[in-house]
């Protein structure tokens, strides 16, 4: 089942070409967590995002790979800001959800500051 997504992502990520200009992109995005020295799995997302000044909105597959379980394809999202405060100071904000089939929908929010030196 993963092999047949993975495919399909990157016919898609080759094709879009000049179809993708303007605020659009692509974001692949692997995340893997481990407990102490225990892996606990990863996630593979497939994002086709839009962004327009300080603004971002991306979602599309993800593939949930837990470690000694089997993947699973669900979907995920986030959108966010990000807005200077100062000269050499931004704050950024986002919100994040993904579903998959035999799971409540999880939800997360981040903020922050980043320094420019």
């Amino acid at each position: 089942m993963l092999k047949p997504f993975l495919c399909a992502t990157s016919a898609l990520a080759l094709s879009a070409g000049s179809a993708m200009a303007g605020g659009f992109y692509l974001n692949p995005e692997y995340n893997h967590g481990w407990s102490g020295s225990d892996s606990l799995g990863g996630v593979l997302d497939a994002h086709v995002g839009y962004e327009q000044d300080a603004f971002y909105l991306q979602g599309g597959p993800s593939v949930a790979m837990p470690d000694g379980g089997d993947a699973e394809v669900g979907f995920s999202a986030k959108t966010g800001f990000s807005t200077p405060v100062a000269e050499k100071l931004d704050f950024y904000g986002e919100v994040s959800v993904a579903k998959f089939e035999d799971t409540d929908a999880a939800f997360g929010a981040k903020a922050g500051m980043k320094y420019k030196f």
